[in-house]
């Protein structure tokens, strides 16, 4: 019989909270941090050093796989999990933020949207509809409904009707959802209204009354500030079910994430370790470190002496000389030890949750950070 979909909160300290998301490919630990593989691929990195690294889901990303090299296809090879050799958890996301950023010529109407390929210019139509048999044939755990995402800077009118669009086409998508979907996957809804608290407020009581099975925060992270989309996640959690799991979409740096699970996020992804990893950036026990500074030139010390992971155990020296000379053994090394970190850092948050101590925690990692950030500053 296959796994049903559950979470569990199993410890609170505050509104932190520790739990767990069980479903037919195992359990996923939370607060959760999802490395990011848009297209099959977490950047840089070998599947399994992503899986040792402590990760036990990853996001895909619907818009990217139906481009290239096509969900029809994938399924034919044997479904997304096979294809990239990830047997753990996937989510995937809906391809609205792509189609937003990235694609040519696009139009929304009621339907969906309509858009050129950034590919190839192919006019492509993206529904509900369609977005939930991508999908499907991709055979993602948690999927996530077709929306719009706001842009920002929107005017109240603005935000109003797109959350009423993304509402109309979460209601779609979960009705598309009831005919696709297999037992132990789940669909999450996705909460808009940019950074107008009663529309945050309108948006997640209409999806709560859809009942989906976990609830997203989305258009958040987009140009707004961390104080405005603090203060739209603390909005949101205060209204959304206790025994469903939180996402927080597209976030971000370690203080992020701590300050957004102080008041109840769940899980998170972001391209930040991946990208910050190929751009000579680490991310450290010790703070945010930039391989390129000259200051690591002699220095023979490991990356990270707190890591656990192998990569970080190589010296700041040799790291700065692979990162100067372009050698992409340097951008593989910084990218696992910065999944790795992410991966340690929510270990620890947990821990920390379950022990009472979390605001110490985060607090001291905080401090860590700020006198790292002035040091490489100057």
């Amino acid at each position: 019989m296959t796994e049903p979909f559950a979470f569990t909160v199993t410890a609170l300290d505050g509104n932190a909270r520790a739990g767990a998301i069980a479903g037919p490919r195992g359990v996923v630990r939370t607060p959760a941090f999802m490395p990011v593989g848009t297209a099959a691929a977490v950047k840089a990195m070998f599947p399994e050093d992503v899986a040792a690294a402590g990760a036990d889901i990853i996001l895909a990303n619907t818009y990217h796989l139906m481009l290239r090299p096509g969900a029809e296809r994938i399924a034919k090879l044997g479904g997304l999990h096979r294809f990239m050799h990830w047997e753990k958890p996937i989510l995937t996301d809906s391809g609205g933020y792509q189609v937003m950023s990235l694609a040519k010529l696009r139009r929304i109407d009621e339907e969906g949207v309509t858009f050129q390929s950034h590919i190839d210019g192919a006019g492509i139509s993206l529904t509900p509809e369609r977005a939930i048999e991508v999908q499907c044939l991709l055979g993602a755990d948690i999927q996530m409904v077709l929306d719009e995402c706001t842009s920002f800077p929107a005017t109240r009118e603005e935000a109003n009707t797109s959350l009423e669009l993304s509402l109309r086409w979460a209601r779609r998508s979960k009705t598309a959802f009831s005919l696709h979907g297999r037992p132990g996957q789940a669909l999450f809804g996705i909460v808009q209204g940019s950074v107008y608290p009663d529309l945050r407020e309108r948006s997640a009581r209409a999806l709560i009354d859809a009942a989906f099975d976990g609830y997203a925060i989305g258009g958040l992270a987009v140009g707004e500030g961390q104080a405005a989309m603090l203060d739209m996640v603390g909005v949101t959690t205060a209204i959304l079910p206790q025994d469903r799991p939180r996402y927080l979409m597209g976030v971000g740096t370690p203080e992020d994430l701590l300050l957004s699970i102080a008041r109840g996020i769940d899980m998170f992804d972001c391209v930040m370790p991946t990208r910050s990893g190929r751009h000579c950036q680490a991310f450290t026990w010790g703070g945010k470190l930039n391989l390129r500074n000259a200051r690591y030139a002699d220095d023979a010390g490991p990356l990270d002496p707190e890591s656990a992971c192998p990569a970080a155990q190589y010296e700041r020296a040799y790291l700065h000389h692979l990162v100067k000379s372009g050698e992409i053994l340097g951008a593989m090394l910084l990218s696992y030890a910065n999944v790795q970190f992410y991966q340690e850092l929510m270990a620890r948050t947990r821990e920390a949750i379950e022990q009472g101590r979390f605001a110490s925690f985060a607090e001291t990692v905080r401090r860590r950070y700020a006198t790292a950030n002035d040091t490489e500053d100057r």
